[in-house]
């Protein structure tokens, strides 16, 4: 009894040392194992007098039993403790630095365009992106039989109500709540059935409007030519073409100085040295009686241009998808 009483101190002293799982299961080879000392022990239980075998029997197998239940909270505790080790983390190793997010390009020139705009007293108005047959047509005197209604070239949600294909409704709608003077630009996403190298289902442009009285072709030269220079650089010559648009009359495609060749032409402006960047012209006399205006006492100039195709020219990308691609190597350049 003394035998087995001296193995099972021995055994609790060393498991409360135990510090690691390798220790843990050395002792219990030594103790508990085929050839451990409580086998051992058990193998010579047959030597004794056999009114002493049953009791020393019994408390080896208590001892045993003992034994292994401390065995496994031992070992619980030091996987817990090593668990515990791996969720803290490691102060010592580098930090990681996070990433500093930037403006989409698109978002960078809308905002520029803007802010030139607004330096010369436009103010920055929206309008919805689902709009009525009437304001994104009819109000702009864009009559039942124009190629624009087809749906092969709009996005028709019912038979009177469209996705937006310019951001030109938005002036119907201010000038009907106001009188003039009316100064605004209308920035917002415009919808196409187009897609291909210069076009996407969905782009942005910049609209802008000015009503007041004695407003002439030469105010619209100016700001535009004021716009030019700020957006790109004073160097940079336009030109005013002759066009048609619904909305206005006269009209006018408005040519920069082609920004990669400098005019001497190359295969971006198509060897001619120029590059359209916007359409414009004064207000058609239709559009005032369509929103109560009297065309007789109020003149206006309109223009409009794609946020994309400013972004293109600004930075030099020749296909118009990357800006949707969500490719971080592109972007990240911006």
């Amino acid at each position: 009894m003394k035998t087995i009483e001296q193995i099972h101190a021995e055994a609790l002293a060393a498991l409360e040392t135990a510090s690691d799982i390798e220790t843990l299961k050395e002792l219990k080879t030594a103790y508990l194992g085929r050839k451990g000392a409580i086998t051992g022990y058990l193998k010579t239980i047959a030597q004794l007098p056999p009114k002493e075998r049953p009791l020393a029997g019994k408390k080896a197998n208590a001892v045993k039993k003992e034994l292994d239940a401390v065995i496994k909270s031992v070992l619980q505790k030091i996987q817990d403790t090593l668990a515990a080790q791996t969720d803290t983390p490691d102060v010592s190793l580098p930090g990681r630095p996070v990433a500093r997010g930037a403006l989409h390009p698109i978002t960078q020139v809308n905002r520029e365009i803007c802010a030139i705009f607004s330096k010369l007293g436009f103010d920055v108005v929206e309008g919805p992106e689902v709009e009525t047959d009437y304001y994104n047509f009819e109000a702009l005197n864009i009559p039942r039989n124009h190629p624009a209604r087809d749906m092969q070239d709009t996005f028709y949600v019912s038979s009177d109500i469209v996705l937006r294909t310019h951001t030109s409704p938005t002036q119907p709608r201010v000038m009907e709540k106001q009188e003039p003077p009316v100064r605004i630009i209308a920035p917002g996403k415009v919808f196409r059935c187009d897609s291909d190298l210069t076009h996407t289902p969905m782009f942005h442009q910049v609209e802008g409007l000015l009503v007041d009285k004695k407003v002439s072709f030469g105010d619209l030269k100016g700001v535009l030519t004021t716009f030019v220079h700020q957006m790109f650089d004073e160097d940079t010559s336009l030109r005013f073409r002759p066009s048609f648009f619904p909305f206005t009359e006269p009209s006018a495609e408005v040519d920069i100085r082609c920004v990669m060749c400098r005019g001497t032409g190359c295969r971006v402006c198509s060897h001619t040295g120029w590059l359209e960047v916007l359409g414009s012209g004064m207000v058609h006399p239709a559009v005032f009686e369509n929103v109560g205006y009297d065309p007789d006492k109020y003149t206006g100039f309109a223009f409009g241009m794609g946020v994309e195709r400013i972004a293109m020219l600004k930075f030099g990308i020749n296909d118009i998808r990357k800006f949707f691609e969500n490719d971080l190597r592109f972007l990240s350049q911006f």
